[in-house]
């Protein structure tokens, strides 16, 4: 915001127009300028005052509100930009976007963090070593991360998107657990389990599979073996029913706080 004089036989003071320019042109409206003031383009205000109107003692009179006039534009200005910068700090800050992140990532955590934004849209959020959902379509949460962990089961491949749904596994049953898949992780506190592989399929699979485990229904032998036999239909191109989503409504109320420890009697 300025205000501006032209020197010749036309002063002109230029302030800008806005709605809360009051102050300002309450001021013009205080002081005896003689002039016009009228509209110009792009929210502008153009005071115009004649040659012959300016006697010398009005001069130093026009001089003085000219002053005023500069001082209420620049404090008005300097209160707007003041306001602007509160709302810019108090709005959310946009996440990192993920394209950027992801350009520089190894192809296969790449390739799969695309997929899934295809999916499921941007991330909820973004940092330089992974990506994360929140309540994606049947997930409570999914995570495309960077680093890749290396895993032989059931053929040689690496870990990188881990999805995880509320679940309660039987405490007699996380032996089992065990033995069926290593990355298959169970969260006793929060009530979550997850699965880590290469691809959405191969979770849906683990998880799948985690369920029977964990109702008696396969033993992690058998759970085992079905799982290599359903992934090796998946690399030749088919679609089992286990690899497309969760055969079984998954349960809510399932967190463990556990229970304070007893005291021994002292």
């Amino acid at each position: 915001m300025y205000a501006k004089f032209r020197m010749q036989r036309v002063k002109q003071l230029t302030l800008p127009l806005r709605p809360h320019s009051v102050r300002v042109i309450n001021m013009l409206r205080n002081c005896d300028l003689r002039g016009l003031l009228s509209p110009m383009g792009n929210g502008m205000l153009e005071l115009i005052i004649t040659e012959k109107l300016m006697t010398p003692s009005f001069r130093l009179s026009t001089l003085a509100c000219a002053s005023l006039i500069a001082l209420g534009a620049a404090g008005v200005s300097l209160a707007q930009d003041k306001s602007m910068a509160k709302s810019d700090a108090a709005m959310p800050k946009p996440a990192m976007a993920a394209d950027g992140v992801i350009a520089a990532w190894p192809a296969t955590p790449k390739e799969v963090a695309m997929k899934t934004i295809a999916k499921y849209g941007q991330p909820n959020e973004v940092t330089a070593t992974m990506l994360v959902w929140h309540d994606n379509g049947p997930w409570k949460k999914t995570v495309v991360f960077r680093e890749e962990f290396k895993h032989d089961f059931p053929v040689p491949h690496t870990d990188l998107m881990q999805q995880w749904i509320a679940y309660k596994v039987p405490l007699d049953k996380y032996d089992d657990m065990a033995q069926y898949d290593g990355s298959v992780v169970i969260e006793r506190t929060t009530g979550m389990i997850s699965a880590r592989c290469d691809k959405e399929e191969a979770n849906f699979l683990a998880i799948n599979l985690a369920h029977d485990v964990a109702t008696g229904k396969r033993t992690a032998t058998e759970a085992r073996a079905f799982y290599a036999d359903t992934v090796s239909k998946l690399m030749k191109g088919e679609k089992p029913p286990y690899t497309q989503s969760l055969q079984f409504r998954a349960p809510t109320g399932t967190a463990d706080p556990d229970m304070p420890a007893k005291r021994p009697n002292s």
